[in-house]
């Protein structure tokens, strides 16, 4: 429902004192969108090499957070395997790379296909599953990846991992290794929030909403419930596996310890801290699963698990909504407050 419909009074007063502020709000939107990309760009510069591997890995677990709540926040399909599909990207995009002589950067689009194709494959069974019942299945996936991978130990390296190279800085970037490999993460991640941005506001964004809110409305608008539901699992699987892939050039190492269920849970979390059905979200709630439990480990190193748990709690208790749904939230209702007073004075002075 948008501000204008919210608006408690209706008039010609308040109907303009609304437009204005929508538009008010669009620019603003805009100014601050062109804040965030010029501190995304310039923060590498600024921070130490450690720290920019840190956010380089945030923007790795906010692409991942990102599919999921595609999948879960906008279309209502509840995914607690979403590791599984990080892990396949990750080690398709190794094994690439040792086994094959495909140049690194083809290895990420390449290993986004195979993760498309292999959700939209899983998609189609869990058709006939749904709340509880699909998360237990996708439980069991998330469960099994690490099993399957030192099952082919083989191709894989098995319990105890794989090396991979990463890549070199290029001649002409004057660049440090750690920058490089943050604009690495960076130039991956953009384009899939974009991507993701301008989905959920054209009309397959409202059809993926349609069919999380109500199947039968949205088979009476003509809408395949179970071909959309099947295309969101493939490209929400896609983002995790591109997450993956890019995560192994990162760090230059992957074994089945880095993708258990924890990582799975991560995701989760990350959405749900973020805010479910945002896109911002995806990265408050990435910054959050990666960066508090290093404070945690600083504050005690013994209570790790405990500060982190606190946090997670108070966090929740006090932002019901994650933190970018709590943010428009209070946005609103701030709108709200001050809609009230203007209006009125422009109608008194229009009587």
């Amino acid at each position: 429902m948008s501000r204008l419909a919210s608006a408690p009074v209706e008039g010609p007063a308040r109907k303009r004192w609304w437009e204005a502020d929508e538009r008010r709000d669009a620019v603003l939107r805009r100014w601050l969108l062109v804040a965030a990309l010029v501190t995304l760009v310039a923060m590498p510069f600024f921070t130490r090499p450690y720290w920019n591997g840190q956010f380089a890995l945030v923007l790795v677990y906010a692409v991942a957070a990102l599919g999921l709540n595609l999948l879960t926040g906008y279309n209502g399909q509840i995914s607690l395997g979403h590791g599984a599909f990080f892990a396949l990207g990750a080690y398709i995009a190794a094994v690439l790379v040792d086994r094959t002589a495909v140049p690194w950067p083809l290895t990420i689009p390449i290993a986004a296909v195979v993760a498309f194709a292999a959700g939209f494959a899983f998609g189609g069974p869990a058709l006939r599953l749904r709340g509880l019942y699909l998360a237990l299945v996708t439980l069991g996936l998330s469960i099994a990846a690490p099993l399957i991978i030192k099952r082919f130990g083989g191709l894989t390296g098995g319990a105890q991992g794989m090396n991979v190279p990463t890549p070199d800085v290029p001649g002409w970037l004057p660049l440090a290794v750690d920058q490089f490999r943050y604009f690495v993460a960076l130039a991956v991640a953009l384009p899939l929030f974009a991507v993701a941005w301008n989905l959920v506001r054209r009309q397959t964004g409202r059809a993926i909403v349609t069919v999380r809110d109500s199947e039968l409305v949205a088979h009476a608008f003509g809408i395949n419930s179970a071909t959309v539901k099947m295309r969101v699992f493939g490209v929400s699987a896609m983002y995790a596996g591109t997450a993956g892939a890019t995560y192994v050039f990162l760090v230059g190492y992957i074994s089945p310890d880095d993708v258990t269920i924890m990582l799975s849970l991560a995701f989760v979390t990350a959405v749900i801290i973020g805010g479910v059905s945002t896109i911002s979200g995806a990265l408050f709630g990435a910054l959050f699963v990666r960066l508090v439990p290093l404070y945690a480990s600083e504050v005690n190193d013994v209570l790790t698990g405990v500060v982190y748990g606190t946090t997670l709690i108070v966090v929740m208790y006090a932002m019901p909504g994650g933190i970018a749904g709590t943010a428009g939230t209070a946005w609103r209702r701030l709108n709200r407050l001050r809609a009230a007073p203007a209006a009125a004075r422009e109608e008194r002075s229009s009587a």
